[in-house]
């Protein structure tokens, strides 16, 4: 096959999976980024144990919010503590639990995911669902992980509409498998590079001879910047970006990005760390301007066999990979991370809410500047 003839079959391809009409995801448009190849399912469960689960809460154009959680392995978190680490590329944000995690390096709870003004709900339902699970009969403290991004534009976010109920919901109907994406969940208000953004998800696995190792990252996707998609500059293609029409509103760059990063390699709080900061490098892929007021964290964490905290152990002898096998994973997190943004993007359908219509990434015009690049 000539290159031509080549570029012409992936045209009619990506024409052909646009006009099927089904919600879109970044590799039925040809994008894919990086080397790696995806898990099974391309989504953070492809690492085995996690779990996700969300609620959305919408109520006519006024409510559109919601509670994404994401459970990093089975059993008693709180008895079997997880290695972990957050990074902090830009601290205008509500990220609870940060300090413990980087004093111990380990999470003891769910990890949920929600709006600005709805964390001390989501923390209450954390302590309390935790403080129920068998084994915790004596537990005094309770270290809950909760972020969030800003989602008042499309929801009335001082109506604080979520309650500890929803949250508790969310954990219960965790599962495994393929997960939703889009406006759904956290994501269920949230505006990105100015257009519908919301939950999005990918992964990539390591072949056997880089040590088979899976990686998969989940993002809550409300920022700004000029989005760039497959080297294709979309954002400016589309006259939709950051600083566009002197700081006009509806290109403002503020927002900000939750990335949640599981791997089953065995690895301690600090390569996760190392790891963490490389998630970022994803995030600039796609153009983010991570600006003043735009929150970016990263929370990384191993439910790698052998790698679990016992709270009855006095000496620890987890397995632990060595500094120089973790490059495979630093490319592995990146590439991830760039593709879970494009799926929140894709995936995501036009919202009216609260102060007005917020549109999603028109995909025939994404079809036009991507044939057009090839």
């Amino acid at each position: 096959m000539n290159k031509v003839t080549g570029l012409l079959l992936a045209s009619v391809i990506i024409s052909t999976s646009v006009v099927a009409g089904e919600k879109q995801r970044a590799r039925d448009f040809g994008i894919s980024p990086g080397i790696f190849k995806p898990g099974v399912l391309n989504a953070i469960t492809d690492v085995s144990g996690v779990r996700v689960g969300q609620i959305t809460v919408q109520d006519g154009e006024r409510i559109n919010t919601g509670v994404t959680v994401i459970i990093p392995a089975k059993g008693n978190l709180r008895q079997n503590k997880i290695p972990a680490a957050i990074h902090v590329a830009n601290g205008y944000g509500k990220l609870t639990g940060l300090s413990q995690v980087q004093e111990l390096g380990e999470i003891e709870t769910p990890i949920a995911l929600t709006n600005t003004l709805n964390v001390a709900e989501g923390v209450a339902a954390l302590v309390e669902w935790t403080l129920a699970q068998p084994g915790n009969e004596d537990v005094g403290s309770v270290n809950a992980i909760v972020g969030e991004t800003n989602d008042g534009y499309l929801n009335d976010i001082r109506a604080r509409a979520l309650t500890r109920d929803h949250f508790i919901d969310a954990i219960s109907n965790a599962k495994s498998g393929r997960v939703d994406e889009g406006a759904v969940g956290a994501g269920t208000g949230t505006v990105a590079f100015g257009f519908k953004g919301g939950i999005g998800t990918s992964s990539r696995v390591l072949p056997k001879n880089l040590g088979g190792f899976t990686i998969g990252v989940l993002v809550q996707s409300n920022f700004g910047g000029v989005l760039s998609m497959d080297g294709v500059q979309v954002g400016r293609a589309l006259q939709q970006y950051y600083l566009k029409d002197e700081l006009a509103d509806d290109s403002s760059a503020d927002g900000s990005i939750m990335v949640i990063v599981a791997t089953d390699a065995p690895l301690s709080d600090r390569n996760l760390e190392r790891l963490a900061k490389r998630a970022i490098s994803g995030l600039a892929r796609t153009g983010a301007s991570m600006t003043n007021g735009s929150g970016d964290y990263v929370i990384a964490f191993s439910n790698a066999p052998g790698a679990r905290r016992r709270a009855v152990d006095t000496i620890k002898t987890n397995p632990e990979l060595a500094n120089n096998q973790m490059s495979p994973l630093f490319q592995a997190v990146a590439e991830a991370t760039e593709e879970a943004i494009y799926n929140s993007l894709l995936q995501a359908e036009d919202v009216t809410g609260f102060k007005g219509t917020i549109k999603a990434l028109p995909h025939d015009k994404l079809v036009t500047l991507l044939q057009s690049s090839r």
